[in-house]
């Protein structure tokens, strides 16, 4: 059985009130707090099993991150009160070079880019986030690393990007977006998956994944780097 994709992991220098912003934002249950990590849980109606996740970071925010979350809209005043609420929360408008596009880039109150798309139709069933969208060099050779890992099919595959979808159709998809820079020093969101039993981590470095440090039969935990050296974790049963 693959791997569930489990979490959505961001580095925060206050995790319960990065939490909070979110939690605020997308609708979604402020869920668990301690002074290491915050969750928050998306509502049944939105046919997602995603939790964010905000761990405590000492670790200052340099460069644009690799992966951001493109949040939906179903009209363009909803897109509008989108923004609008992100700003009375805390989040600001950025400039990254989009130029004229239709979708709005911000900052969340600890400078993480995130989109509020304008109405797509791809996205009527995602609920508030429509997409993980993670920067790629070569964005389908990354896709086929995480389509098997991950169990969700390849439903889009241009140029510039690549898609992965749930079998359920529902929740946000993973798309892999074409950059030209390479990735410098450790990203701080990274992906979590749900694994069966340690003895994936095996599987998962043969098709293609770098374990990073040492496992101990013991462990609840294994950290991988992906092809393009994008952290990730895969968790076990305690």
């Amino acid at each position: 059985m693959a791997p569930r994709l489990a979490n959505l992991v961001t580095a925060a220098g206050q995790p319960a009130r990065l939490a909070r912003f979110w939690s605020d934002l997308l609708g979604w249950q402020f869920a668990t707090e301690s002074p290491d990590e915050a969750t928050v849980q998306p509502p049944p109606a939105d046919g997602c099993d995603l939790t964010l996740a905000f761990a405590a970071t000492a670790r200052p925010k340099i460069t644009k991150n690799r992966l951001h979350l493109d949040l939906s809209s179903t009209s363009g005043e909803n897109q509008r009160e989108t923004v609008a609420r992100a700003v009375s929360l805390g989040a600001r408008p950025i400039d990254i070079g989009q130029h004229n596009v239709p979708w709005i880039v911000l900052a969340d109150p600890e400078d993480n880019e995130f989109c509020v798309l304008e109405p797509r139709e791809e996205y009527a069933n995602s609920g508030a986030v429509a997409a993980i969208v993670v920067d790629a060099q070569a964005p389908a050779r990354l896709a086929r690393f995480w389509s098997p890992l991950t169990a969700w099919p390849i439903t889009a595959d241009e140029p510039a990007i690549t898609t992965l979808r749930n079998p359920t159709g529902r929740g946000p998809t993973l798309e892999f977006l074409r950059v030209n820079t390479p990735k410098h020093g450790e990203n701080r969101l990274r992906l979590d998956l749900y694994g069966d039993h340690p003895a994936e981590t095996a599987r998962i470095q043969a098709a293609g994944a770098r374990l990073i440090g040492t496992t101990q039969p013991n462990a609840f935990q294994a950290d991988f780097t992906d092809p393009e050296d994008n952290e990730f974790r895969l968790l076990f049963p305690r």
